[in-house]
């Protein structure tokens, strides 16, 4: 699985960094795991050790390119290789656009969001070519669609699509591959309640609770270890959201009005 591998994890203080930290430590892969947190960290990194794993972790914040460095620098002094990285940090929203008083909630979405990526690929992509490696983006079924009260958040995820996009044909032939996880709503993450409200605060107590329907986290993080393992180029969660392309090149009304009817409820 991930025996002798070295995997970097941004934004693994909790949620789904914190589970996949946890499934490839009890899948024999070691890890440099970074978040703002640094006791949220420090827990998740003990917990890891605790499964077998050796750790690195570093308190940082993945806007801040100079902590991506340091991420990237920890790791290599520690195990002198990445094999896979995963950019999972990321905020979210939930306001309508003319609700949005503070129009800097946009540039912080799209610096954690999409930035956040471009400051941690830049310094691990030559090790990464050195030993044929993964990078793994968890990005959102929302980077190919939009959806009413997430204008931002959508924003951001279609860039991180089209800079994974990209960067997947610049490095053909180089031996890193590039896979982006598209998911639809998770349970069991606080993305919701750290989510913006309009005027660019944390909603906390006040976001909306799952559908039904919402992905477990478990579940989400045994696909993403797999498709990680297989090296994949996307997946999305559940299965049928690859459905949403060609609904949305070939009757793309009928696409805005499913998705309007899933927020509302």
């Amino acid at each position: 699985m991930f025996s002798d591998k070295t995997v970097v994890i941004t934004g693994a203080s909790s949620g789904l960094g914190e589970a996949l930290a946890a499934g490839v430590a009890e899948a024999g892969g070691d890890l440099a795991l970074l978040a703002r947190d640094a006791g949220k960290l420090a827990a998740v990194a003990e917990r890891c050790r605790g499964a077998g794993a050796r750790v690195v972790d570093v308190p940082g914040d993945v806007v801040k390119a100079g902590d991506c460095e340091r991420l990237i620098t920890a790791a290599l002094e520690e195990f002198s290789s990445i094999d896979h990285l995963v950019l999972n940090a990321g905020v979210s929203m939930w306001a309508r656009f003319e609700e949005v008083e503070n129009p800097e909630l946009f540039s912080n979405i799209m610096d954690t969001n999409y930035l956040g990526a471009v400051n941690c690929v830049r310094p691990a992509l030559a090790s990464l070519k050195t030993g044929g490696g993964l990078i793994t983006a968890i990005s959102s079924v929302q980077g190919i669609t939009g959806v009413p009260s997430h204008t931002g958040y959508c924003a951001s995820k279609h860039a991180l699509q089209g800079f994974c996009d990209s960067l997947r044909i610049e490095l053909e032939g180089t031996g890193v591959d590039v896979l982006t996880v598209l998911p639809s709503w998770v349970q069991g993450t606080d993305l919701r309640a750290r989510a913006y409200g309009g005027k660019g605060e944390s909603i906390g107590g006040e976001a909306r609770r799952h559908s039904g329907g919402a992905v477990p986290l478990d579940r989400l993080v045994q696909k993403v270890l797999r498709a990680m393992r297989k090296r994949r180029r996307r997946l999305y969660v559940p299965g049928y959201l690859r459905r949403g392309p060609l609904l949305k090149a070939l009757c793309p009304g009928l696409l805005d009005r499913i998705i309007r009817k899933k927020v509302d409820r």
